[in-house]
C-alpha cells in the first residue's frame, strides 16, 4: 500500500479470562514513519480473551485507533477458533489407550488476523484477510508469507478514480479503485442502516449532539454494528470534521474513558450496559433496540425551525416513500425501493442541503489577519448570526464555538484550493433549495441529483469477493463497496 501497513497474528494466551499475545508480525520492525501500534491485543477481543466449548463462525469488525498526530489507524480483524487438545490435561480412557483415539478438543481459543492501516478499505481488506485465512486453514500449496508480502508491498493509486490491480499470489486478482474525491466520506450502507436502526427523531438528535459537543455513546451486540453506526453518525457531519475521541470499539480493560471530561463518540459491548448505565453525562445510543437516552442534566439545542422541519420532511419522504400516497383512494402501484446504497446516498444528500442552508454566506465573513508572520484566516460569527437573524440561536451559536467550524474555517477558509460537492452547492444551489421549500417533488429531485454525484464518487470502487478450493483460487469482484 502506499501509506505503511502491519500485518498481526495475535492469539490467545493465559487462562481461561487472559490475554491475547502476539506471536507474528509484518514487518518485524516498525516502518520509518509509522509506529507499531501498542495495546491493539486489547481491541481484536473488546470483550476479553476468552476460551470457548464451541468453535464459533469467523468474525470480522474494524477498529480506530487514533494516533499522538491524530492520524487514524484502521485496523481490520478477522477471528476465528482453533482447537486445544488436552488443554486442562486431562487423561486418557483406557479404551482410547487400547484404540490410539485422542480425545476430542475440550474448548476452542481465539486467534485474530489484523491488518493495520491509515487507508480506511475496510472491504478490501476483509477479502484479503479471508483469502489468507482460507488458505491457512485449508492447507493449501500457498504461501502465507508470499500472500503477506505481497500485500503489504501494493502500492495504492491517488485519489482520482485510478484503478491499481494486484495479487496476493493464490492466483486471486483484486482491484482497488479510490474515490474520485477524497474530501467526501465513503459510507456504504452505514447510514441508511442507522436510520433504519434508530428512527428519524433519534438519529437527529445525536446529530445535533456531535455538533453541539455532546457525548454520544453506541452499544451493540455486534462490534461491526457499533463500527457502522459510529461511521455514520460522524459522516452526517460533513463538511465538518469531528475533531474529539473517536473510538467505534471501545474494550473492556478501557471503560474508564467513558468518564473522560471530552465530548466523544464511542462504541461499547451491550454486555457492558450495566457498566454504562449510571453515566450522567452521556447521551446512549441503543442499535439493538432503537432508543436512545438523553440525561435530564443535558439541555440538546435543536435545528432551528424551519430547517428543522424541513429535514424531517425531506427525511421521511426518502425513508418512507409510500408516505405521500398512503391515504390515496386509487394508490399509484408500489415501485421498488431504491437500493441500499443509493438510499443510504440520498440521505446523505439532504444532510448536505442542509449544511449548505446553515453556512449559506460564511464566506463574506471570512477575515484575513495578516499581523502575524502567517496570514491567519478569522471568522466573524456576530456579522454571521445577525446576517441570518439567529444571533440568539443556541444550537447555531454552539457549533459555529466549535473545533469542528474552526477547522472548517482553516480548511475552506483559503481562496485557493481544490472545491468539492459542497463548495459547488454553497455557491450555486442554496437559492434553488429555498424555492423547493413546499415542493417535495422538486425537492426530491434535487436530492437524487446530489445523490448521484455522491454515489458517482464511489460507484467503480469493487470489492474482491472469492471462492477457493484445493485446485484453484479465484476472485469476483463486484461493486458492493459503495
Amino acid at each position: 500500500m502506499d501509506h505503511p501497513l502491519f500485518f498481526i497474528l495475535i492469539y490467545f494466551s493465559g487462562p481461561a479470562e487472559g490475554l491475547g499475545k502476539i506471536i507474528q508480525r509484518f514487518p518485524q520492525k516498525d516502518w520509518e514513519d509509522t509506529p507499531f501500534p501498542q495495546g491493539i491485543e486489547l481491541f481484536c477481543q473488546p470483550g476479553g480473551w476468552q476460551l470457548s466449548k464451541e468453535r464459533k463462525q469467523p468474525t470480522f469488525f474494524v477498529v480506530v485507533l487514533t494516533d499522538i498526530d491524530s492520524e487514524r489507524h484502521y485496523c481490520s480483524c478477522l477471528t476465528f477458533y482453533e482447537a486445544e487438545i488436552n488443554l486442562q490435561g486431562t487423561k486418557e480412557t483406557e479404551g482410547e489407550e487400547e484404540s490410539g483415539l485422542i480425545p476430542p478438543a475440550e474448548v476452542f481459543a481465539p486467534k485474530s488476523l489484523v491488518l493495520v492501516s491509515r487507508l480506511d478499505y475496510p472491504e478490501i481488506f476483509r477479502a484479503c484477510l479471508g483469502l489468507i485465512y482460507t488458505v491457512y486453514v485449508d492447507s493449501l500449496n500457498v504461501s502465507l508469507e508470499t500472500l503477506i508480502a505481497n500485500l503489504c508491498s501494493c502500492l495504492v493509486p491517488a485519489s482520482g478514480g485510478s484503478q491499481k490491480l494486484f495479487s496476493l499470489g493464490a492466483g486471486d486478482r483484486q482491484l482497488i479503485q479510490t474515490p474520485l474525491h477524497d474530501s467526501l466520506p465513503v459510507t456504504g450502507t452505514s447510514v441508511a442502516l442507522l436510520f433504519q436502526q434508530l428512527g428519524i427523531q433519534n438519529v437527529l438528535s445525536l446529530f445535533c449532539a456531535v455538533l453541539t459537543e455532546n457525548k454520544v455513546l453506541f452499544h451493540s451486540a455486534s462490534f461491526q454494528r457499533l463500527s457502522d453506526a459510529c461511521r455514520a453518525l460522524e459522516s452526517l457531519m460533513f463538511p465538518l470534521k469531528y475533531s474529539y475521541p473517536y473510538i467505534p470499539i471501545l474494550p473492556a480493560q478501557l471503560l474508564e474513558v467513558l468518564s473522560s471530561p471530552t465530548p466523544f463518540i464511542i462504541g461499547v459491548h451491550s454486555v457492558f450496559r450495566n457498566d454504562i448505565h449510571e453515566l450522567l453525562d452521556v447521551i446512549i445510543a441503543d442499535l439493538d433496540g432503537g432508543t436512545i437516552k438523553i440525561p435530564e442534566c443535558i439541555h440538546l439545542s435543536q435545528l432551528p425551525e424551519p430547517l428543522l422541519h424541513q429535514t424531517q420532511m425531506a427525511l421521511s419522504l426518502v425513508l418512507h416513500p409510500d408516505l405521500e400516497t398512503a391515504d390515496y383512494a386509487f394508490p399509484p402501484p408500489r415501485t421498488a425501493l431504491s437500493h441500499a446504497k443509493m438510499l443510504d446516498k440520498e440521505v446523505r444528500a439532504i444532510f448536505l442541503r442542509l449544511f449548505a442552508q446553515l453556512f449559506q454566506g460564511y464566506r463574506s465573513c471570512l477575515q484575513l489577519i495578516r499581523i502575524h508572520a502567517e496570514p491567519v484566516i478569522h471568522f466573524h460569527k456576530a456579522a454571521f448570526l445577525g446576517q441570518r437573524g439567529l444571533i440568539e440561536n443556541d444550537f447555531l451559536t454552539k457549533v459555529l464555538n466549535g473545533m469542528a467550524f474552526a477547522g472548517f474555517v482553516s480548511e475552506r477558509g483559503p481562496p485557493f484550493r481544490a472545491c468539492d460537492l459542497f463548495d459547488e452547492l454553497v455557491a450555486f444551489e442554496v437559492e434553488r433549495i429555498k424555492a423547493e421549500e413546499g415542493n417535495p417533488p422538486k425537492m426530491i429531485k434535487h436530492v437524487r441529483e446530489l445523490a448521484e454525484q455522491l454515489f458517482k464518487n464511489v460507484s467503480l470502487l469493487y470489492l474482491p469477493h472469492f471462492s477457493i478450493d484445493n485446485t484453484r483460487s479465484s476472485l469476483v469482484c463486484d461493486r458492493s463497496s459503495v
